[in-house]
């Protein structure tokens, strides 16, 4: 009886062990399966995540979950890989803030040991009074708030970490700013005083309402939070800085870079400071409209700038602002007339017929119609944008319908008379650094690239066109047809086509 006792007890001991390493086991599936992917590819949406900044536990577990990434990416680290992810971090100045008052922040992807830095500048356009920046908040509230930001950023194009994909700027220290100020990157507008209390519901949306000063723009200022943030993380070290951005984010690149520039100085570095600006490059619209635009869509890029400085309290390059009179320095928002006033190498990645310039004027390519007036200045807006990058010294411009560039996964695709981007960008790194070493720059590598032929598309690397109701690829005359004109009454041949388009080509496309 002893001896049975003795196995009964150790069975029983065994039943409890085997329990608990099943529900040990259990409890590791679920956790892994509930830590989900909590990233976003740069240039989409992000998804709500649980984490608020500032709060040390969120809805369904985020506390947990975040430990859990911890552990994993320092388990990556120590085993001597590098994680692809940039990683998010809130400003440490909590009065720098996005319109709603929610922290600014930064994601980061640190490459140890390179002395190259890639600070990205996201787009959005803007608002520029109560009425379009309530409308914003509610319909595109990421480009206003920090509060529904992802904790990691996977970057695509120039910001990805792949070397198939990004071949000479992969192992850069990668710094993506998300755009939540709604000033083109402009502002310097002071924090609400008193600071607003935290509301609820229908509380916030009420006084939001009443009080339009309750939105701060600080697009300027987060800028240069971020490079007093990245000065533990190396960058008064780097060798080069080249300040990007897309659309609104290029558009900053142009009245921040002499900012960025004489900031990296004070602080003592040597980097050369460079400039990308990517699908910024805007003309004045050609329409007339009311100078008390309501909406902005019904505003013209100078009218929402106008009005947008003062509410901003936004600022201009020094130099650009000295040449036109007080009232005047919306004009320095334009690159063809900001670009020469600029000392900072730039290049300047447009498309010659851009989409969002084409939706300026209420055009929009694979809508329900367009007038043979419209497709008139489509075909102007290409000689325009042409001439006005005639004497940019560093620029990739193709002939195409589309908007932005750098941060599509194939932005290798496109090229101008058989270069890439990537490869144009080279060469003008290569060209840069023969210049500041007294060397002669290599022949063969060019890096002024405009398309000579002169209709949308005519390039044979252009994105291809979609039909917006059916999601359909079609040809450009395809799509002029679908779009009510006569191809033969704009003196465009419908059989030739091909003959035609090839012709364009070989004529510089």
């Amino acid at each position: 009886m002893k001896i049975l006792g003795q196995v009964a007890f150790l069975l029983l001991l065994g039943g409890i062990w085997c329990q608990n390493n099943r529900n040990a086991k259990a409890g590791g599936k679920s956790t892994r399966k509930s830590g989900g992917n909590q990233g976003a590819d740069v240039g989409q949406s992000p998804p709500v995540v649980d984490v608020i900044p500032g709060s040390t536990r969120g809805a369904g577990g985020s506390t947990e979950r975040e430990a859990g990434r911890e552990g994993a990416a320092a388990g990556a680290r120590a085993a001597g890989q590098q994680t692809d992810d940039m990683r998010l971090h809130f400003l440490k100045n909590t009065q720098v803030t996005c319109n709603d008052g929610t922290a600014a922040g930064f994601y980061l992807k640190e490459f140890r040991g390179s002395r190259r830095w890639l600070l990205f500048l996201e787009g959005g356009w803007c608002c520029h009074s109560k009425e379009t920046c309530d409308s914003r908040y509610q319909n595109i509230p990421r480009l206003m708030s920090s509060s529904g930001w992802p904790q990691t950023k996977r970057g695509t194009g120039i910001l990805s970490s792949q070397a198939e994909e990004n071949p000479h700027w992969h192992n850069a220290n990668i710094v993506f700013i998300p755009y939540c100020s709604s000033d083109v990157w402009s502002g310097t507008g002071p924090a609400p005083t008193p600071p607003p209390r935290t509301r609820q519901g229908r509380e916030k949306e009420r006084e939001r309402n009443v009080n339009a000063t309750e939105y701060t723009f600080m697009g300027s200022l987060i800028i240069r939070e971020v490079i007093k943030d990245l000065i533990p993380k190396g960058i008064k070290q780097a060798k080069v800085v080249m300040l990007s951005g897309t659309s609104a984010g290029g558009t900053g690149v142009l009245l921040n870079i002499e900012r960025v520039a004489s900031q990296l100085e004070q602080l003592g570095a040597e980097a050369q400071v460079r400039g990308l600006v990517d699908s910024g490059w805007f003309l004045e619209s050609k329409q007339q409209r009311s100078p008390n635009c309501p909406e902005t869509i019904s505003c013209s890029p100078e009218d929402a700038i106008k009005i947008g400085l003062r509410l901003w309290n936004g600022v201009v390059p020094d130099r650009c602002r000295q040449l036109y009179k007080r009232g005047e320095e919306w004009q320095c928002f334009f690159g063809h007339k900001l670009y020469s006033t600029l000392t900072s190498p730039l290049f300047v990645v447009q498309w010659l017929f851009d989409e969002e310039q084409l939706r300026v004027e209420n055009i929009y390519m694979g809508g329900q119609s367009m007038s043979e007036e419209q497709w008139q200045y489509i075909q102007n807006l290409g000689r325009e944008l042409k001439n006005s990058l005639r004497d940019v010294t560093a620029v990739f411009a193709p002939s195409c319908l589309s908007h932005t560039m750098i941060t599509k996964s194939n932005w290798m695709s496109f090229q101008v008379r058989g270069t890439s981007l990537p490869r144009a960008l080279h060469c003008w790194d290569r060209n840069l650094e023969a210049t500041r070493n007294n060397r002669t720059p290599a022949k063969g590598c060019p890096f002024h690239l405009v398309d000579t032929c002169q209709s949308p598309q005519c390039n044979p690397t252009c994105p291809a066109l979609v039909d917006q109701a059916t999601q359909q690829e079609l040809t450009l005359l395809q799509m002029l047809v679908a779009m009510g004109l006569d191809l033969q009454k704009l003196g465009l041949d419908p059989e030739g086509d091909a003959d035609s388009l090839a012709s364009m080509v070989s004529n510089g496309g």
